[in-house]
């Protein structure tokens, strides 16, 4: 008896201390002791839970979501097996989380689906909240998955993509309701900050400024330094296309103020790219300039070769738009040889065009040209001038890695192949349970679960089999990540408003003395109790 106490104890003291480090950040450190805690087991069914809820949400953070799908799974075959539908329900939707990010969406819709039908059971308000903005989330990153490589003119969507992301603003809405409902504003900041994001997918830009102004406010309120940043770049995002220039510089401009409080590189790379558009979209060339190099300079720093490509594209153009050609054929160049380094066809067909016609223009040839870094040395000498000095900090480009990599599609190809209905297990295979004659009557037998339960995985079955064709055939593309220039939905819009406009520059290119042509969030896991 003293030696199960003692080993009780270690397991929570283990647990405390992991759920003490992911509370402060360090989730590697807090998995290690919550492993640690697994091994030594406990016949505590409640402790054991908790453990599993935070080592799926610890592994989440971390990215390796094929061991916060073991977990949360292990999580709901628990919750089910003894009988707590409270438990049961946050385990589903931190699954629907899990599978949401693997771009899972169907099962994941189901999974956050039954966390809003138990909360409603149980008439838990916190919980039917958290569903309902679980299911909005679902829907819109299935929205935006549906949407690359789309290029209709914003608003202008196919009818499943738009139905897909007015599901999403619709659970959105109810979330909103609930959340004022229950007074809590910070989830009512969340909830504007969607539903203008989505409103701007749907093409609706005065609706997505209203909310997102709606955003801001709450985000000062509470002195929320990144929620303001992201209001304000996606408060500017939608003035673009409305054309309000000026208005989109003011809030850009406050973006990069705070990305640089926040000493986030990546987002003031980002903020410096949008300006650098937006000045060239109100033609002051010189202006925009000065960002694209800034985020060139950033690009550089963080090795982000995509996004180096876009700002010497960005580059260029400016400089045809100035007059100055011998610049502009230099950073065409650049661009050319980067979309070759990275693959990218369409890049470089642009890129071959642009040098092509910039060297008819100042009557040279490939033989009259030889590689030279002068450029680059007086632009690091601009920077300078301009104040633009090298950050005391560096920025790991790793930490900002899009979850759509080939290490992610490893990961859904290998928990594809473990359905969910691998919950029916016995219990006895659920690590870290001891059973004692103690809990013994806490466990639910095989054939008592109820059968809403049974008709829950039944529809993840039904999801999952209709995808198997899916998954004989290699999964999408990611392309390239570039975590210095905005979402790729973005700059694909910003070259449409663009595109007409440059494209007559490219039709005769003026010479040196001429005018420029006029151009126009995861369920928390349970804490333990000491």
């Amino acid at each position: 008896m003293r030696v199960s106490c003692r080993m009780e104890a270690s397991c929570l003291e283990l647990a405390l201390e992991g759920e003490r480090l992911c509370k402060a950040g360090d989730f590697k450190g807090g998995t290690a002791f919550f492993e640690a805690a697994v091994k030594v087991g406990t016949e505590d069914l409640k402790t054991l839970s908790a453990i599993y809820s935070q080592l799926g949400n610890a592994y989440f953070y971390l990215k390796e979501y094929g061991k916060a799908l073991e977990y949360h799974r292990h999580d709901l075959t628990l919750a089910r097996t003894i009988g707590d539908r409270i438990g049961e329900g946050k385990a589903s939707g931190n699954l629907g989380n899990t599978l949401k990010v693997l771009g899972r969406f169907d099962e994941a819709a189901v999974c956050c689906q039954r966390h809003l039908d138990i909360s409603q059971e149980q008439g838990d308000k916190v919980g039917e909240a958290r569903a309902l903005y679980n299911m909005g989330n679902v829907f819109h990153a299935k929205g935006k998955q549906q949407l690359w490589g789309c290029t209709q003119e914003p608003g202008d969507l196919p009818p499943d993509v738009r139905d897909t992301l007015q599901r999403a603003t619709g659970f959105y809405e109810m979330n909103l309701c609930l959340v004022k409902e229950l007074g809590d504003r910070a989830a009512q900041g969340r909830a504007y900050g969607n539903l203008g994001n989505t409103h701007y997918l749907l093409g609706n830009f005065v609706e997505a400024i209203k909310f997102h102004r709606q955003r801001l406010s709450i985000a000062k309120e509470f002195g929320d330094k990144a929620a303001e940043r992201r209001a304000y770049s996606n408060l500017g995002n939608a003035l673009i296309f409305l054309g309000q220039f000026n208005t989109a510089t003011e809030y850009y401009r406050k973006t990069l103020q705070l990305s640089r409080q926040l000493r986030d590189q990546v987002m003031e790379a980002q903020a410096c790219y949008s300006l650098g558009n937006t000045y060239t979209l109100l033609q002051q060339y010189e202006r925009a300039i000065d960002y694209h190099l800034k985020h060139l300079y950033i690009a550089q720093e963080l090795t982000d070769r995509v996004g180096e490509g876009r700002a010497c594209w960005s580059l260029g153009n400016a400089y045809v738009s100035l007059g100055n050609h011998k610049q502009a054929l230099y950073y065409a160049r650049k661009h050319l040889e980067i979309s070759k380094e990275i693959g990218d066809r369409n890049g470089e067909l642009t890129a071959r065009m642009n040098v092509d016609q910039l060297m008819e223009a100042l009557g040279v040839t490939e033989s009259d040209l030889s590689p030279s870094s002068s450029e680059f040395e007086m632009q690091g000498n601009h920077l300078h001038s301009l104040g633009y000095l090298r950050p005391p900090f560096s920025l790991d480009p790793a930490i900002t890695t899009s979850p759509q990599t080939e290490e992610l599609f490893d990961l859904i190809a290998s928990s594809q192949s473990r359905r969910l209905d691998d919950q029916r297990v016995n219990v006895g295979n659920l690590p870290g349970l001891r059973i004692t004659h103690n809990n013994l009557g806490h466990l639910v037998g095989e054939g008592d679960h109820q059968e809403p339960s049974d008709d829950f995985f039944n529809m993840l079955i039904k999801c999952q089999s209709s995808r198997i064709d899916d998954q004989r055939c290699s999964p999408p593309e990611a392309g390239p990540h570039a975590p210095t220039v905005p979402d790729e939905d973005f700059f694909s819009l910003i070259q449409r408003v663009q595109a007409k406009r440059m494209d007559e520059q490219r039709v005769q290119l003026p010479t040196d003395d001429q005018e420029s042509p006029p151009s126009p969030s995861p369920e928390p896991a349970s804490g333990f109790s000491s």
